[in-house]
């Protein structure tokens, strides 16, 4: 584990590199010409999964790909004091930024919404904010236990929502159900800072990282709004690593196995079958 101070300076470097990636505007990217985009599902903390879909890029072989990662957080792996270890996750990230700056990406869930906002997220009784704040203790020690963890949580708060490819897929961690729709706006993602309605239920944030809602009105609708033709995303779990709901969206998990992710072109028209193809598990 990295000394405090050095995750300290990787966690700030990462901020400044993402607010300075190409084609940003707000908490939204288009991506710039490319030649192919790696999306993976949910990670939850998985690193064996993280690695496996690092290698699957190849990023040093394919200088115009991109790589996008979504849902780091609160994940079922433990320190032997009973911390949640995902924040290795975002440790990991934090490199690879680094490393690729214009090509590496990392959508938030509800997940990192939570964690940021203060409203515990509760599974098998469990408090997983809590346990994600006792990771970084376990990790960091008591005493940079606090700066660190505000790195975190800054950290969530300027990543992106939404990215879109100039063929026209979007890639966001969810989509706002029915009721919601009417009142998401697009262009609130648009600004640097977030309204605090835009992180309450029914919110833009909030519904866009909360909503589960697959209808195919639903999902057509939130990809006009968003001025994209098809959309992949992650937040439901699946046996299989994705799920086809309906003709405009792929979902894909890697929270665990099989693991799903989509490696689809990104210079060239494509339809929803063709993205449908280029869903793998491993």
């Amino acid at each position: 584990m990295p000394s405090p101070q050095r995750m300290l300076t990787s966690l700030r470097q990462a901020m400044t590199l993402v607010r300075a990636t190409p084609g940003r505007k707000g908490h939204t990217i288009e991506l710039p010409p490319c030649t192919d985009v790696l999306v993976t599902g949910d990670l939850h903390g998985h690193i064996g999964h993280f690695q496996a879909l690092l290698k699957a890029a190849d990023l040093a072989r394919n200088p115009k790909r991109h790589f996008i990662m979504q849902e780091a957080i609160h994940g079922k792996y433990r320190y032997a004091s009973g911390g949640d270890k995902s924040h290795q996750v975002i440790d990991l990230f934090a490199a690879l930024k680094s490393q690729y700056p214009n090509r590496v990406h990392y959508l938030p869930g509800n997940h990192e919404l939570a964690q940021w906002t203060n409203r515990p997220v509760l599974k098998a009784d469990e408090n997983l904010n809590q346990l994600f704040e006792e990771g970084i203790r376990a990790a960091y020690g008591k005493d940079a236990e606090g700066e660190v963890y505000g790195c975190y949580l800054e950290l969530f708060q300027v990543l992106p929502i939404a990215i879109r490819t100039s063929n026209g897929v979007l890639i966001s961690h969810s989509l706002p159900s029915a009721r919601a729709l009417p009142h998401f706006d697009p262009a609130r993602l648009q600004t640097e800072q977030y309204e605090p309605a835009d992180l309450e239920s029914g919110g833009t944030v909030h519904s866009m990282l909360w909503g589960r809602d697959t209808a195919p009105a639903t999902a057509r609708e939130f990809l006009r709004k968003m001025d994209a033709s098809f959309l992949v995303s992650g937040h439901i779990a699946s046996d299989t690593g994705f799920s086809i709901p309906n003709e405009h969206q792929v979902i894909v998990d890697c929270a665990e196995s099989p693991a799903g992710y989509v490696l689809f072109p990104a210079d060239q028209s494509i339809r929803h079958t063709q993205l449908v193809e280029c869903i793998h598990t491993f």
